[in-house]
């Protein structure tokens, strides 16, 4: 109780300064993600309902997933876009002191037969190949879950706040999408040696049948069955064409 003509005690700051650091984890927890617990107001009542769903990432760093309208959260999201999402797998011991950051989202549903649509397919099945069976039927759509901040956790004493600025890739994105697909397609039928390298040397991956899966400006997400390892680039890229220059350099880079 505070005494009389005394200030009351100023709550201690948890939070970190936003870093280099803080942002780095963020994105290899978002980008390395293959499932999350989504969180969205149910209709009707009001109570916050949380499901799990399994996830991909835009080429700017954006959740995606792909429900069916027969799934509550769903009707959810479509009655009201604020959501959150919580990713971050827990290893060994107490599961608080492994990281994991929720993020505060808005989800926007993407047109059947846009050109959105195509590439979020196309990057949605390099990660959850299996989705193949049911990702055309005409109930379920593909949200992209913009990010407007989030709140991460990287450890006992590690709390930090960020900002959309802080999550998703800034600029001119969009010219990184045509060249995507084939350049993906490339590295995987003539130099999986390389990708294997990427993989197992320069991310200290296990040895395995390692894909390239998604390129972005800023790395390259690699894939084993459900491995997933995470590659960033000394610098992100400004144009497309940059980006042989960049993995030939990570290849000499590996073997050396």
């Amino acid at each position: 109780m505070t005494a009389p003509n005394q200030e009351p005690e100023k709550k201690k700051d948890v939070l970190r300064e936003t870093d280099d650091a803080a942002r780095r984890l963020a994105g290899d927890l978002i980008r390395t993600a293959r499932f999350g617990a989504l969180a969205a107001i149910e209709p009707g009542t009001g109570h916050p309902l949380a499901s799990r769903v399994a996830l991909a990432t835009d080429i700017d760093g954006t959740p995606v997933i792909l429900t069916s309208t027969l799934s509550g959260h769903t009707a959810a999201i479509l009655a009201d876009p604020r959501s959150s999402l919580l990713v971050g797998e827990p290893g060994k011991g107490d599961p608080l002191a492994h990281a994991r950051i929720t993020l505060f989202t808005e989800a926007r549903r993407i047109e059947r037969g846009s050109d959105d649509h195509a590439r979020l397919r196309r990057r949605y099945l390099a990660r959850q190949p299996k989705a193949e069976l049911y990702v055309d039927f005409g109930d379920f759509a593909f949200f992209r879950l913009e990010m407007a901040r989030a709140s991460l956790n990287g450890g006992f004493g590690k709390a930090y706040e960020l900002q959309c600025e802080d999550l998703a890739l800034q600029g001119d994105w969009q010219q990184f999408a045509d060249m995507e697909a084939g350049a993906v397609a490339h590295m995987n039928e003539d130099h999986s040696d390389a990708v294997k390298l990427y993989a197992e040397v320069l991310c200290g991956a296990d040895p395995a049948n390692w894909r390239l899966a998604t390129l972005d400006p800023e790395g390259m997400d690699l894939v084993a069955g459900d491995e997933v390892r995470r590659l960033w680039f000394d610098e992100p890229m400004q144009a497309p064409d940059q980006l042989r220059g960049v993995l030939v350099d990570l290849a000499k880079k590996a073997r050396a």
